[in-house]
Order: C-alpha cells, then sequence, then structure tokens
C-alpha cells in the first residue's frame, strides 16, 4: 500500500509515523512544505528521495492508496478536499475543521465520492477507555486538565475539550436527552469549561480546566456499586470493596497505550478490504462541539 502522511507536527512524529513506519507492506510518503522538517525525519525512517515530498501535487502523483492528515486544522479543509476528490480514503487528526459548516462539506463530500473518512479519535481504541464501555456506565466523569493554558474558546474546544466530547458521547449507555454547558471566560480566554450531558438512568460530565494546576487526565465510570477509574490513560483501579490497580505492561508501546495503533490499523484494515468508513458519527461530535462552543459565546456576552 502507498501511504501519505501529510504534516509532520509534534503528533506525527511522537504517535502515527513510529506505527506507520514499522508496519511490513507498507510504502510510506511523507509530505510537508518545509524542507529541514522533511529531511530530518525521512532520514529517521531511512525513506528514500522518491518517498519525500514538498507539495501535494507530487505526493497526489504518487496514485495513494490512503493518507493520514496531520496538518494544522486551520487548513484541513483544503487538504481533505483535495484528497477526497482524488479518491483517497483519508484519516484526519482531529478535528476536522474548525467551522461545523466545513466538517459538514467534509462529511457529504465523502459520501457522494464513496471514499472513507475517518477522524483520528483514538480514545475509543485505548484499551483503558474501551474496558469502560464494558463497565455500568450510570455516572460518567472525565477530566483532562491543563497547566496555564487558557485560550481562544472554539479553538480550545475544537482542538482539545473535542477528546472529553467524543468519550462521552461514546461511553453514553443511551440517547442524550438534556445537555448543559458552564464555563469560565475572561478577556476573551476559556479558563475551564464543564459538559453534562444525560439521559433515561445516565449521567455524563466532562471537564477540561486550563488553569488546573497539573495536566491530567483521569475517566471515572460507576454504577450498581461499582466503579473503573482510568489514570492518564495508563492505569486502570477498579473499585468494589478494595481497589484494585492494573498498570501499563513496562513494554506495552505508548502509542498502543493510547489507541493510536489501533485506530491506524482499523482504517488499513478497512482500506485493505474495500470498506468504506463513514464520518457521520464523527460529525455528531462535532455538532455537540459546535453547541458548546455557541453556549460558552453566549456566557460569556460574545456575539
Amino acid at each position: 500500500m502507498k501511504v501519505g502522511c501529510i504534516g509532520l507536527g509534534d503528533i506525527a512524529q511522537k504517535a502515527y509515523l513510529p506505527v506507520l513506519g514499522a508496519l511490513p507492506g507498507i510504502e510510506l510518503h511523507l509530505q510537508t512544505r518545509t524542507p529541514a522538517t522533511l529531511d530530518r525525519v525521512a532520514g529517521m525512517l531511512r525513506l528514500p528521495a522518491g518517498q519525500r515530498h514538498r507539495d501535494l501535487d507530487a505526493l497526489l502523483a504518487e496514485g495513494l492508496d490512503a493518507a493520514f492528515v496531520h496538518a494544522p486544522t486551520a487548513v484541513h479543509p483544503e487538504i481533505v478536499t483535495r484528497l477526497l476528490e482524488a479518491g483517497v480514503p483519508t484519516y484526519v487528526d482531529k478535528p476536522l475543521a474548525y467551522e461545523l459548516a466545513d466538517s459538514e462539506r467534509l462529511v457529504a463530500l465523502a459520501e457522494d465520492r464513496g471514499t472513507s473518512l475517518a477522524v483520528g479519535f483514538n480514545r475509543r481504541y485505548a484499551p483503558g477507555y474501551a474496558q469502560c464501555a464494558d463497565h455500568p456506565r450510570e455516572l460518567i466523569l472525565m477530566q483532562k486538565n491543563r497547566i496555564g493554558l487558557p485560550e481562544e474558546p472554539r479553538s480550545m474546544i475544537l482542538d482539545d475539550f473535542i477528546h472529553v466530547v467524543d468519550t462521552l458521547r461514546f461511553l453514553a449507555p443511551g440517547p442524550v436527552d438534556d445537555v448543559t454547558v458552564r464555563a469560565r471566560v475572561e478577556d476573551g480566554l476559556l479558563h475551564h469549561v464543564v459538559l453534562q450531558l444525560a439521559g433515561e438512568g445516565f449521567t455524563a460530565l466532562g471537564v477540561m480546566n486550563r488553569l488546573s494546576g497539573s495536566n491530567e487526565e483521569i475517566l471515572e465510570v460507576s454504577g450498581q456499586d461499582t466503579k473503573r477509574q482510568v489514570v492518564n490513560l495508563a492505569e486502570v483501579i477498579d473499585h468494589k470493596g478494595q481497589p484494585t490497580v492494573r498498570r501499563r505492561g513496562d513494554w506495552v508501546p505508548v502509542a498502543r497505550q493510547r489507541g493510536i495503533e489501533q485506530a491506524v490499523m482499523t482504517f488499513l484494515d478497512a482500506v485493505r478490504a474495500g470498506k468504506t468508513l463513514s464520518a457521520r458519527d464523527a460529525l455528531a461530535t462535532h455538532e455537540l462541539c459546535e453547541r458548546v462552543v455557541r453556549a460558552v459565546r453566549e456566557r460569556s456576552g460574545v456575539a
């Protein structure tokens, strides 16, 4: 398979390229407009000159079987449009776009062309989180906090809080019939946001504090007098009378722990099998994020 990777930033280098570069049967092609980065990363992977590309036209000329997009979010619509119009099955690091209208257009284009479009919600594949889907979930609580990083609301919600939103949707045990948003905004910057989703017999709370004092991610699901807690995607604690702790094995790769490897393999296996993947469910997460953005702006008095 000829597989393209567009954008060679931090996430691509730390999470995706170590997986793609180690897969048998993959001819990996890299594309970025920064020559020094292209040569450095391709050199580390020992890729020849013919698999290094400085523009999208040159990459598309290779006749790709699939592509991974890790360029900045602002250019996702342009890049993904080109790939889908060329009939290339495409995996996009979240989000699809900052604006919901762009995300809707890309999903519609993929469906019109009969081409796979997948969004990188890796936490759905992370072992600790996937195990929570088999646990009673009357109450779901997810926190994803950062240190000293208040941000403009739309970029914070679509670039980061979207993981919380999607995880709550993934784990919700039934239809959501009530959505509540609380937030603190000062000088145009979002300090914290709280999302509550509720349905018949369950409540799900998602929290992000950008002035938390700690970089942390904690997921808890509980019900029927039991609780499962996942700390930083690596440690699973089951509470049933006495806590039982399970930690990530010493030799488990970080990409597998965080679900990156599994997401990549699911996408590529579908491409090999000729199965078309739909981004409709991912679009529902973007729609909910847009609802959060609007609620935050209304509460902060921003039109």
